[in-house]
């Protein structure tokens, strides 16, 4: 198969700022993802949002999911004279407004009337798609292409793209991109499905090196992790992405203080001749759990409000009367001053508690006040669930807390008291085991792709786990994007 053109304008050889161009035809092409560069990738970009092509023939612009990384050079787009369409999935639509909200106070301006014309200009590009029905995207005397999103598991909303090529005189090819792929058993949403086949994939690569932690078994270990920073009679600190991750981890708090509370109320069922485990002193029904992100309290509102994407499991918990996103323990903190209070009170008192904030990297957010007021006393922990980028503070203290280093916040040395744990698990990125078995549960497994979104090493292993399947099956297959 002859290859269409598609250029990677991000993501094609590192793992942030993701944008695809694909060429319908020499004239027109459409864009994959508009994301901006983060961590060292913004660096070496020198500027993370800034458009390095020109926007001519493109005629619309496709959203996998609504990370930053996927879209936060949206608003550099527009104000390049873009004037096409936006598509997107239905949940994605809902949460995109609120994305680039953020994004434009960030990084453009937080004057409000221009807030207001850029989000009313959003709003009037959108055309949310429901999932699994096709669209036309483009149609001539010579060539069609239809587009179909598919769910990916990856964060509510998001989507594979698949694009059907129609040209006269030769059989139509797909053309399919992975976007960002979720891990099977998470919570909230349902595992993804792959397509039924691929003439080209353009997969992603993330966790290509390497298999998850055991998911199943998550949420005991992030309990054990909780009770063991809770013993130093602190506050536990998590720094959390808004959107996915926090609900995910809420969803699994939820589960954690429910189960317990149903252990409280029964009574104890010893062996005959075992004595009785002793469990940490938690009191976990009246143990207070913070969310002090404004941002991903919006998001888990619209998690509560499009409860007809969640997978069947959590849907049960709703209809036993529990709210998994919303339980009494939970306590949002909205306001600027409230969050001062919030830190200033666990700094003076270390009153035990969960805190959940952003951002998930430690790079910015309210997550830097806490840690630069407790990051120094050893009643306090952190508690990592997430992976962190080079470049970043979390990595730093990720990685020097345990040896009582330091790190960097705000231009201010901070030294690492506090316990640093990591719990693994809790990536909503697919790893190698989820996009081998992407490409091989297909039922025509795609002779070509192309990896991207991936460091070089990923990509190798990737590429090899994938050629040893093909080659079990007897099967030959192309594979791309690796940089030699």
């Amino acid at each position: 198969m002859d290859s269409p053109k598609i250029v990677h304008h991000g993501a094609g050889e590192g793992v942030t700022g993701s944008c695809h161009q694909f060429w319908v035809d020499k004239d027109n092409s459409v864009l994959i993802d508009c994301g901006q560069f983060q961590g060292e990738e913004f660096e070496s970009a020198g500027e993370g949002l800034a458009l390095d092509f020109p926007i001519t023939g493109i005629k619309a612009l496709i959203i996998t999911h609504v990370h930053i990384d996927h879209v936060g050079r949206i608003p550099n787009l527009l104000a390049a004279g873009f004037d096409g369409p936006i598509l997107c999935s239905e949940p994605s639509a809902r949460l995109l407004p609120i994305v680039l909200e953020d994004a434009f106070q960030l990084s453009v301006s937080r004057d409000e009337h221009e807030l207001e014309r850029y989000l009313a200009l959003v709003e009037s590009r959108l055309i949310a798609l429901p999932y699994g029905r096709w669209f036309t995207l483009h149609e001539s005397d010579q060539i069609t292409c239809q587009l179909r999103l598919q769910p990916a598991g990856h964060v509510l909303g998001s989507a594979y793209v698949e694009l059907d090529l129609g040209e006269a005189g030769r059989s139509p090819r797909r053309i399919v991109f992975s976007g960002d792929l979720g891990a099977s058993h998470s919570p909230i949403l349902p595992d993804l499905v792959p397509p039924e086949r691929a003439d080209l994939l353009i997969l992603e690569s993330t966790y290509g090196d390497r298999l998850h932690e055991d998911r199943l078994h998550r949420r005991q270990r992030l309990q054990a992790a909780l009770e063991r920073a809770l013993a130093d009679e602190g506050a536990v600190l998590i720094p959390s992405f808004s959107i996915g991750r926090t609900q995910d981890l809420l969803y699994e708090l939820e589960e954690i203080i429910h189960e317990q509370a149903e252990r409280t109320a029964r009574p104890p069922q010893d062996s005959p001749g075992k004595p009785a485990q002793q469990a940490l002193d938690v009191s976990w029904p009246q143990l207070p759990i913070l969310l002090d992100s404004p941002l991903a309290s919006r998001f888990t509102t619209l998690y509560k409000e499009l409860q007809g994407y969640w997978d069947k499991e959590a849907v049960h918990r709703l209809q036993e009367g529990r709210k998994p996103l919303s339980f009494k323990q939970l306590i949002t903190v909205d306001t600027h001053d409230e969050h001062t209070r919030v830190v200033d009170h666990l700094r003076e008192t270390g009153r035990p508690a969960v805190v959940i904030a952003g951002n998930g990297m430690c790079s910015g957010g309210r997550i830097v006040n806490y840690l630069k007021q407790l990051l120094s006393d050893a009643r306090h922990n952190v508690v990592f669930i997430g992976y962190q980028g080079k470049g970043t503070p979390g990595r730093d203290i990720q990685t020097r807390g345990p040896d009582g280093g330091f790190v960097v916040l705000d231009g201010e040395r901070v030294d690492i008291r506090a316990g640093i744990e990591s719990v693994g698990g809790y990536s909503a990125h697919a790893d190698q085991a989820d996009l081998v078995g992407f490409v091989t549960r297909m039922k025509e497994w795609p002779p070509e792709i192309r990896l991207v979104h991936g460091e070089t090493q990923a990509k190798r292993s990737l590429a090899n786990a994938l050629v040893a399947q093909y080659e079990h099956a007897g099967k030959e297959v192309v594979i791309s994007g690796i940089a030699h």
